[in-house]
């Protein structure tokens, strides 16, 4: 009488095929991002908003300049940087609605029970929501540039200028970034209404505040603020310079400085929120 081994040697295969790898994580939270309406129309939203806000300053610009070639030329750079800012408002709540949503659902027990380790998630989650707003973002730019480009003509800016290309990167960065800021928020409060009204409470009225009260200790915070230091990479050289020549006390922070400022911002909130997700019960 003889015994087989096939069975179980199938079964092992199976489950070596079928275990959750993080690839695998990300492949199944890729299709939960792109099958949610909300991602498409924030992403939408996100390209819209800025190119149009582009193509509406320059093309006001234009008409008024009246021949002012140097106006006109100088404000290339600088009509990015209210369309960045507004367009990183959509991103906000992407973020934020990306990992609160499935608190919301109960979606989220489903996923951990799939991966116990539960810090895989949350990594393929802002691997998902980082790449797809680095492509969008970076579609919106180099849009935003080409209307520029076809608005101003030669006064378009240069292209082959070190401080033109570190602001159209430093644009896709900045969105990109501050979507994951939304994201470790969310992931840390794990409520939607909490962390978007954090989020938007800082950049939209906790920093300018800050910024504007003449009390020497906010003087010395306002530089590190997530958005006041990151959207310095927006900024052309002159207006980064202004700014710290402007203020007698604090830091004077380059653009890439501040950007690596509001880049320590996530990190540490991400670090934070894979904190608590590992003790916490979903």
């Amino acid at each position: 009488m003889t015994t087989t081994t096939e069975r179980p040697a199938v079964a092992t295969d199976r489950a070596e095929t079928y275990r959750v790898t993080f690839p695998h994580l990300v492949r199944s939270e890729w299709i939960k991002f792109w099958t949610l309406r909300s991602t498409i129309w924030t992403l939408a939203i996100l390209v819209v908003v800025m190119v149009g806000l582009v193509a509406l300053i320059t093309g006001l610009d234009e008409g008024d300049s009246d021949g002012d070639e140097g106006r006109v030329g100088a404000l290339g750079v600088l009509a990015l940087t209210p369309a960045v800012n507004l367009a990183a408002l959509a991103v906000v709540v992407l973020g934020v609605l990306t990992i609160t949503g499935e608190y919301t659902t109960g979606m989220i027990r489903s996923s951990l029970t799939a991966a116990p380790r539960r810090t895989p998630v949350l990594a393929a989650k802002a691997v998902v929501i980082g790449a797809s707003i680095l492509v969008t973002s970076a579609v919106a730019v180099a849009l935003s540039y080409g209307v520029e480009l076809l608005t101003l003509g030669d006064d378009a800016p240069d292209l082959s200028s070190p401080e033109t290309q570190r602001v159209l990167v430093g644009s896709v960065l900045y969105v990109t970034t501050i979507a994951l800021f939304a994201f470790a928020l969310g992931a840390l409060l794990r409520h939607s209404a909490a962390a978007m009204a954090t989020v938007l409470g800082l950049m939209l009225v906790i920093e300018p505040v800050v910024a504007a009260v003449p009390w020497q200790p906010l003087r010395y915070v306002s530089p590190f603020l997530p958005s006041s230091a990151g959207g310095k990479v927006l900024q052309p050289d002159m207006v980064i310079d202004l700014q710290n020549s402007a203020s007698s006390v604090g830091a004077d922070l380059t653009a890439w400085q501040g950007f690596g400022v509001l880049v320590a911002w996530v990190v540490v909130t991400y670090a934070l929120a894979a904190l608590l997700l590992r003790r916490r019960d979903a």
